[in-house]
């Protein structure tokens, strides 16, 4: 199949536009099929359909940039004398090239205005004479810039700058808010670290309310520059209804949300649940779940900063009362080992696990087999073109 970006062969980003759509979901269901029977090794009541994603392109909400005065060259490019070796660019890291980037003209990935906002940051940049960052010397103006978009029409802008001037800086903002009316927020921040990690510094709103709005079902989530939110908005409300789903809540019930980011699926929840406790690692999120249960005036949810793992003891569920539903959706590694144990001595009903990592959920799934049964599994893809695949997987007490 023809991949239809004109970046595919050298940005990597979406790795198997050269498949069919339909051998993509193939290929992932497959994947957590056969995590499920060599690692889990355990029997599944009912192994449903994959879940595909409604939109296989503009899917995502945040994109991230960098400008660079180096571009990635092909090895024709290199080959030819005549090729300029320094070139202002802005796009995406070449995988392995920590200090070259490949210049975007069009992403799939996000929906407009990001790719106008985009090449006209490149332009202005340009225009106004302004120096792109050199990673090697550490030097530069231009920095980074993000790009997030909510399904409800809003629209902020991140930018990185590399060091301050503030003539020049206030001339270049003012010039994007000219040229882009569509931003609804535009904010900014100083990175003068060699690293390019900005959730760490202090952020700057130059013009607008300094967050951005997203609707996923019943819920309103406020997005600021440092959010976690899940990264693809229609699919991610798939998602959260699944868990709905799974957990079975009739207003009842007693439920703990692990590792649980901004408390997305803890506040789509709520509104069944008698109440809901949240425990994450990032304290920033947290603040956040506050802030949207405040939004949305959910007073029946309470939320905890640290690990997991140190958060979650018998002394808290006495606190707290044991639950009736857990909903875990840890990171990559998969929980714990001493959270699984924790799960064992809980006794929860039900168990309602989202993964974004086939082999370390089937991993625990092995681990909790000595009391759970693990009823439903649903697969969802949230990244058309990659090989990313998120399961969900419904586990009951015997």
């Amino acid at each position: 199949m023809e991949p239809f970006c004109s970046h595919y062969d050298i940005c990597g980003g979406c790795q198997w536009q050269h498949l069919s759509y339909e051998a993509q979901l193939q290929h992932k269901e497959t994947n957590v099929r056969n995590a499920l029977q060599r690692i889990a090794k355990v029997p599944i009541g009912e192994f449903l359909p994959i879940l595909p994603a409604p939109e296989t392109q503009y899917y995502r909400n945040k994109l991230e940039f960098a400008f660079s005065n180096r571009r990635w060259l092909t090895t024709e490019e290199l080959e030819d004398k005549s090729t300029p070796l320094f070139v202002d660019v802005l796009g995406f890291h070449k995988a392995g090239a920590f200090d070259k980037i490949i210049n975007i003209d069009h992403c799939w990935l996000e929906p407009e205005p990001s790719n106008l906002i985009r090449n006209g940051l490149r332009e202005l940049g340009m225009e106004q004479g302004l120096s792109f960052y050199d990673t090697r010397a550490h030097e530069g103006f231009l920095r980074q810039v993000m790009v997030r978009v909510s399904t409800v029409g809003e629209t902020l802008v991140l930018l990185s700058f590399g060091e301050e001037d503030e003539p020049r800086r206030i001339a270049y903002l003012d010039a994007v808010l000219e040229r882009f009316p569509q931003i609804t927020t535009l904010i900014y921040c100083i990175n003068t670290k060699v690293n390019d990690f900005v959730l760490d510094l202090d952020m700057h709103t130059y013009a607008g309310k300094g967050f951005i709005e997203e609707q996923l079902g019943h819920v309103r989530f406020r997005i600021g520059p440092k959010s976690f939110f899940q990264t693809n908005s229609r699919q991610g409300e798939q998602l959260y209804s699944i868990a709905a789903q799974f957990a079975g809540l009739d207003g009842t019930q007693n439920v703990y949300d692990l590792y649980t980011g901004v408390g997305s699926i803890a506040l789509y929840l709520a509104k069944d649940a008698r109440q809901v406790t949240g425990i994450e690692e990032i304290e920033a999120a947290i603040d956040d779940a506050r802030e949207n249960a405040l939004l949305n005036n959910i007073d029946n949810c309470t939320f905890y900063a640290g690990d997991v793992k140190n958060i979650l003891t018998p002394e808290f569920a006495e606190k707290h009362g044991k639950p009736d539903v857990v909903i875990t959706d840890p990171p990559r590694a998969g929980m714990h080992p001493d959270v699984v144990k924790l799960f064992l001595q809980l006794e929860s009903p039900r168990i309602v696990y989202v993964s974004c990592n086939p082999a370390t959920q089937a991993r625990d799934l092995n681990l909790l087999d000595e009391k759970y049964r693990v009823e439903k599994v649903q697969p969802v893809d949230m990244f058309p073109h990659t090989q990313h695949i998120e399961a969900v997987a419904l586990l009951v007490k015997r």
